[in-house]
């Protein structure tokens, strides 16, 4: 088996699968490096199931996090090819143009990528609109017929009577409301990056040869020769390229870097890593979207089994954001049979940044997650505010919010901001939408620049949710997929052009 290749990817989730795809497709000799399976087990891609986002599962990576004080909790990451996408709820938003004027990027407007967004689409429900692709890997919709009647519909009602907008097309890059979350579900399983750009056996027969996939094989170190990547270490061997691209996740890529003796002085040298090249924003200053989960006693009937996890979303403005800094998301489907549905409340634009660090140089050595959530007043002010505005939908629905034998809060808890401060510790988890931890830009804590190659370094790029400096209003699995084609492009030199 051959060690050289024009591209290594390293990590085959949402942005790798699409990555490596796009490459083999054009020629490219391009080795796709996975630590986790290749081969998805059946029962894992019923959209309705989230049983692989459990610790202990053999498709998760379950790393151990502190979200805040005293509270801490499990963070699923997709340990599969397909990455994350392969295990979530098919949850499929892009970032609206808000977060790309706000990251302030060149060449990254929101006008810049949506060439890659409809690219990557084939929108069953807006196919003639021109923000939307007609032919595409991933097909998308949104929930219909018994599905959206039973909980859809009661829940956008519900929203509209208590005088929210309505969004009927959450991809359109248009004002926050409620509306029908858009999903990439077939015929109720879960498509993945890897189902839609990787048809077994790993390409079609035009260009599989120019794809050499590695399962169960993870990345050591990075190789350096002065200050050019030449490869990866990879059990006791190494993959040499001319270009390598992490696309392993925001967890992942930082940890990797680090390990390579790539981030910040104090984390190398506190893990045993020697310094190779300073960059201080490796694994620092990132964002995700911290969350509560109302759960509903009664009142809403049972979806069908091929039910899609979230069916819709109330995106609004806190008072300080127009571009919707808060999500009110519905789950109709319980997590676990015999569960209770759930409206799951988080902030969209937190202040409070996280931090990750390597603990050594061993791979096997999970790194040190703090996502210092809630540190600010005006972070915890908006989340009382979703909460609260959350139980006012449920009221409107005519759906029973669960009390606090049921795990919700007590009425005399979201009437006082201590107590529901309290009731939200306690019960505070994750969106897993971690985005920025090597992030794109040009100031002193940048990692990347606008062609995802790393500040400082030659033959190395970053192209997966790390780059995107803050996590987007919307949770980040389309915009992975995008940051995937546009890489493609960015790697061949034809940046612009959009091929399909």
């Amino acid at each position: 088996m051959t060690d050289s290749f024009d591209v290594v990817v390293v990590g085959a989730g949402s942005a790798g699968c699409t990555l490596a795809g796009r490459l083999a497709g054009r020629g490219v000799r391009t080795a796709l490096v996975e630590a986790g399976a290749v081969v998805v087990p059946p029962d894992s891609t019923p959209i309705a199931s989230l049983a692989a986002t459990a610790p202990g599962h053999v498709l998760n990576w379950a790393y151990r996090a502190t979200l805040c004080q005293g509270r801490e909790c499990t963070v699923p990451r997709g340990r599969v090819l397909g990455g994350s996408g392969a295990i979530n709820g098919g949850y499929f938003v892009r970032a609206v143009p808000a977060d790309f004027a706000d990251w302030g990027v060149p060449g990254w407007s929101y006008d810049d990528v949506l060439p890659y967004y409809r690219r990557l689409e084939r929108d069953l429900d807006f196919c003639t609109s021109d923000r939307h692709g007609d032919a595409g890997p991933l097909r998308i919709s949104r929930p219909s017929g018994r599905l959206r009647a039973a909980t859809t519909d009661p829940f956008l009602a519900a929203c509209l009577a208590l005088g929210h907008p309505e969004e009927p097309d959450k991809n359109a890059g248009g004002s926050p409301g409620a509306g029908p979350i858009p999903t990439n579900a077939v015929d109720g399983r879960r498509v993945s990056a890897a189902t839609a750009y990787l048809p077994p056996p790993w390409g079609n027969a035009e260009w599989k040869d120019a794809l050499t996939v590695f399962g169960g094989t993870p990345v050591e170190t990075l190789v350096l020769d002065g200050d050019r990547v030449t490869g990866v270490r990879v059990g006791g061997r190494t993959l040499h390229a001319a270009e390598t691209v992490v696309t392993a996740g925001a967890v992942g890529t930082p940890a990797l870097l680090q390990r390579s003796g790539i981030g910040p002085e104090d984390t190398l040298r506190a893990a045993g890593v020697a310094v190779a090249h300073e960059l201080p924003g490796v694994g620092r200053g990132w964002s995700d979207h911290p969350a509560v989960f109302l759960p509903l006693r009664s009142g809403l009937p049972d979806p069908p089994a091929d039910a899609v996890a979230p069916q819709a979303a109330l995106n609004l403005d806190s008072g300080t954001d127009p571009a919707g800094d808060l999500e009110i998301l519905l789950f109709a489907h319980p997590f676990a049979p015999g569960g209770p549905a759930h409206l799951m409340c988080a902030v969209q634009r937190p202040d409070s940044l996280g931090m990750l660090a390597i603990t050594s140089p061993d791979h096997d050595d999970p790194p040190r997650l703090d996502f210092r959530y809630l540190r600010t007043t005006s972070d915890r002010h908006r989340m009382r505010a979703a909460v609260r505005i959350a139980a006012e939908i449920l009221r409107a629905a005519g759906w029973d919010r669960a009390g606090p034998d049921d795990g919700g809060p007590a009425g005399w808890e979201l009437g006082n901001d201590t107590r529901l401060d309290g009731w939200i510790r306690d019960h505070l988890t994750t969106s897993v939408h971690l985005s920025g931890s090597a992030a794109m830009g040009s100031g002193p804590d940048a990692v990347v620049d606008a062609d995802l190659r790393v500040h400082g370094l030659t033959g190395l790029r970053v192209a997966d949710t790390s780059v995107l400096p803050r996590a987007p209003r919307r949770g980040p699995a389309a915009t992975a997929i995008m940051i995937g084609e546009r890489a493609a492009d960015l790697v061949c030199g034809i940046e612009g052009e959009h091929r399909a």
